[in-house]
């Protein structure tokens, strides 16, 4: 809460109020929390690990919205309030405010900021930088980071890990800050939109978010960030280390994803063009801005997107469910996912053809054990089954399919850009709709097992 706290002073806004009194509230709990806990001596089980993940994501979503309810000026209930502060920290992107534009500094600096915390994970940062935690940090992490390979570390300390981790991150976040300044954006305009671009956050200062600005060079710079925080964080750090960029190219996943993502680019610019709405200098710097923000789970926006078709509004919208590369800033089902599947289908192809050979499945040339294999496919079956289900359920409460899906996609992705009703914005959602979107949003997040396995009878057993 500090650093809204001061730009709500630098600016002299009354705003001050509710960020120190979330900050005298949730330092007081903690506080005592603590204070009491101090001398316990606690190893964690991976069932532990589960539990406090869920249990923290809850907590700073509560702590999240406290600001923004409290506040007066903003005048939003509670509903409102714990959409936008989940939408923040689960880097979704998606806003209840009708006027963003008129909204405090300090709350659009704050907003900006949630998207750049819950980027790369809390409990990250919380293993990076408070190492007076005391408990076992492994099973947090392992609980915490996305995608199916959770055993993976870069260096052999967790905090090593953590804190190279969010070197590059800082170090991704300035450099975006900085070339959105050199693109033509104000300085608070600039910082604002570079750390949600790198936490593919998409919380604009701008009811038009970057087609406000109007300008094909800030349109490139959010593609390119996009797209750079959409790679896996952990080949940056063997990049650096290795002064050498063949970690990278030589990357399964990456190559596949930069594939996937270069073919749909090509689609939305020609049929952009083809449609009559740009010519074909425009059609390719929207089109590539606007495929690689919401292929990428970013969520950034030009000023006319709910004019272009709705076929490759579409498209676009089934490929947030693509997302980016594991170990990102992305949300999404993510591409190794989605490589892993295809090659086990090709897989099945080719046994089918020749029953009595023997053919391994890899990737690069690591082979995919069946528990990998057996984990992708349970994974994609829920979040299929979680996707359906929340899409029928905003049917039920009388909102179109084309608003449902967009707002579901939106939500469980972590995309943050709606359709049809939710176009706009998300305010026009009721409030039981905006409950269901929030559990979306921290399902998609938290990668739908922690939260599952929290409901499951084997967990409360031992």
């Amino acid at each position: 809460m500090i650093p809204p706290l001061a730009v709500a002073l630098l600016y002299k806004e009354k705003s001050v109020f509710s960020f120190f009194y979330t900050l005298a509230i949730a330092g007081t709990f903690g506080a005592l929390g603590w204070f009491s806990t101090r001398q316990a001596k606690v190893q964690l089980r991976t069932q532990d690990g589960f539990l406090i993940i869920v249990l923290f994501w809850l907590l700073f979503s509560v702590i999240s919205a406290l600001p923004l309810w409290i506040d007066d000026t903003l005048n939003i209930g509670l509903a409102d309030a714990m959409f936008e502060g989940v939408s923040g920290i689960t880097t979704t992107g998606a806003s209840v405010l009708n006027d963003v534009s008129g909204v405090p500094k300090s709350f659009l600096y704050y907003r900006s900021q949630l998207n750049f915390i819950g980027g790369l994970g809390v409990i990250v940062l919380a293993v990076a930088v408070l190492p007076l935690l005391g408990i076992g940090g492994a099973k947090l992490y392992q609980s915490e980071m996305p995608g199916p390979f959770k055993e993976e570390r870069l260096t052999p300390r967790l905090a090593d890990t953590s804190k190279n981790l969010w070197l590059i991150y800082l170090g991704l976040g300035l450099a975006c800050t900085l070339a959105f300044r050199l693109a033509g954006m104000p300085w608070f305009d600039a910082l604002c939109h570079g750390i949600s671009t790198v936490s593919l956050g998409g919380f604009s200062t701008r009811n038009e978010s970057l087609g406000y600005f109007d300008s094909a060079a800030v349109e490139m710079v959010g593609g390119i960030f996009s797209i750079l925080a959409a790679v896996n964080f952990t080949l940056y750090f063997v990049a650096v280390g290795r002064r050498s960029l063949k970690p990278l190219y030589r990357n399964p996943e990456l190559r596949f994803f930069l594939l996937v993502l270069a073919i749909i680019v090509a689609i939305v610019c020609i049929e952009l063009y083809r449609s009559g709405m740009y010519g074909a200098e425009d059609a390719f710097v929207h089109g590539f801005f606007l495929t690689s923000s919401m292929m990428t789970d970013n969520g950034l926006a030009i000023a006319d997107y709910a004019k272009i078709p709705s076929h490759t509004i579409m498209l676009l919208l089934a490929a947030s469910f693509f997302g980016g590369c594991v170990g990102s800033t992305c949300g999404g089902i993510k591409a190794l996912r989605f490589l892993i599947m295809y090659k086990q289908s090709r897989h099945e192809i080719n046994q089918l053809v020749h029953p009595n050979a023997i053919f391994t499945i890899k990737v690069g040339n690591a082979p995919i054990q069946d528990r990998v294999l057996r984990s992708v496919w349970s994974f994609f079956f829920l979040y299929v089954l979680f996707s359906c289900l929340f899409i029928w359920l905003l049917n039920l409460m009388g909102y179109d399919m084309v608003t449902a899906f967009a707002t579901v996609a939106a939500c469980i992705n972590n995309m943050g850009l709606g359709y049809g009703e939710t176009a706009a914005g998300f305010g026009t959602l009721s409030d039981a709709a905006k409950w269901l979107m929030c559990a979306a949003m921290l399902l998609g997040r938290l990668e739908i097992y922690p939260m599952l396995i929290l409901c499951s009878r084997a967990f409360w057993r031992f």
